[in-house]
């Protein structure tokens, strides 16, 4: 006989708490009504949420979808007990992958997993999603949030996001109209965005430096965790001005691998691009890396963007307009290159 019969056993008694589940999709709905726009169709807590398709304004639309995290950053959020931003991050990492095909960000989705929920974290997280979706012009229209006892050290939690855009068919940037001659264009980015922070962490553990210390001198406000948390730039608005104003033949997102690795993902065949760092600002936050890690150069720009977050490649006689076009938007552009004649398979050489 079992003598355990008269104890009745509970999901919450086995570390998931539905209420609190409940209570954050209360929370979230007023986040989420802050990102509507036009084609949303579901209120936030259904089973799926309905987008519907802009049709009038698109001939042949083409459906552009991306997914990521935010990696190792998180540890450092959770080290500095800092969660408002990391949800910008995970925005940033969906909206600027499938930007770099000219599609416009219709709507996003994350899924926020973690060992025991804690509403009042998890709401920063998502309050900070919230805030990238505005920034992207896309509808938070769902998500998941998943209690899993067990499966996480207590207090940590994991992000993924999925986004969805569309793109005219006949407008679509692929790369393929890249040719020698046509301009390199850097758009600044706000600190290593979410890549290299497995390296980063590396870095802070053998310096033993202090995160609330200041940067250095010049940036006496701006401490060295809050350099390390800057949100991941959302380059959307700026980006998709500047394909309605004029041709762009290229763009690329900087992200893991940096300049070396991503460019080459845009090129043809038979062209390089040759890239003159000094003709960008590297923010001091790279330096203080490089120092402290005593990290060679090419590791530094094959994992971190060293300032660049976006490369757009431009014709020629319109380069200078672009640049114009994007500082107005808010952006810090420069040019940083040019595409040259190569035989073989396309590269990037760093002067």
């Amino acid at each position: 006989m079992n003598d355990n019969t008269d104890k009745s056993l509970t999901y919450r008694g086995a570390g998931v708490d539905i209420d609190a589940g409940e209570a954050l999709v209360q929370a979230i709905k007023p986040i989420a009504a802050r990102t509507r726009r036009q084609g949303w169709l579901d209120a936030l807590g259904g089973f799926g949420g309905l987008f519907e398709l802009p049709m009038g304004r698109y001939q042949e639309p083409v459906l552009v979808s991306g997914t990521d995290g935010v990696g190792t950053k998180l540890k450092l959020a959770l080290d500095l007990d800092k969660h408002d931003t990391i949800g910008i991050d995970l925005v940033a990492m969906c909206v600027n992958d499938i930007l770099v095909s000219g599609a416009e960000p219709l709507f996003f989705l994350d899924y926020f997993a973690t060992g025991k929920l804690y509403p009042g974290r998890a709401e920063e997280v998502i309050s900070g999603i919230g805030r990238g979706c505005e920034l992207a012009g896309a509808a938070l229209i769902g998500g998941e949030t998943a209690e899993m006892p067990g499966m996480y050290p207590e207090g940590e939690y994991d992000l993924a996001g999925f986004c969805v855009g569309v793109v005219e068919k006949s407008k679509v940037i692929t790369g393929q109209k890249i040719s020698p001659g046509d301009q390199i264009i850097g758009i600044a980015s706000s600190g290593p965005h979410s890549n290299g922070y497995s390296l980063i962490r590396q870095v802070i553990h053998h310096s033993g430096v202090n995160l609330e210390k200041p940067l250095d001198e010049q940036h006496p406000i701006e401490t060295l965790g809050s350099a390390l948390l800057a949100p991941t730039r959302i380059y959307v608005k700026s980006v998709t001005a500047l394909i309605k104003a004029l041709p762009v033949h290229g763009l690329a997102h900087i992200t893991g691998g940096g300049l070396p690795d991503n460019l080459p993902r845009i090129l043809p065949d038979n062209t390089r691009a040759v890239i003159d760092p000094s003709r960008w600002a590297r923010p001091p936050l790279f330096d203080w890396l490089q120092e402290q890690g005593n990290i060679v150069d090419n590791e530094m720009y094959r994992t971190f963007n060293c300032g660049v977050g976006m490369v757009v490649i431009s014709p020629k006689e319109s380069a200078a307009e672009a640049i114009s076009v994007l500082n107005q938007a808010g952006e810090s552009a420069s040019l940083i290159g040019e595409v040259e004649n190569h035989s073989g398979q396309s590269e990037v050489v760093i002067l």
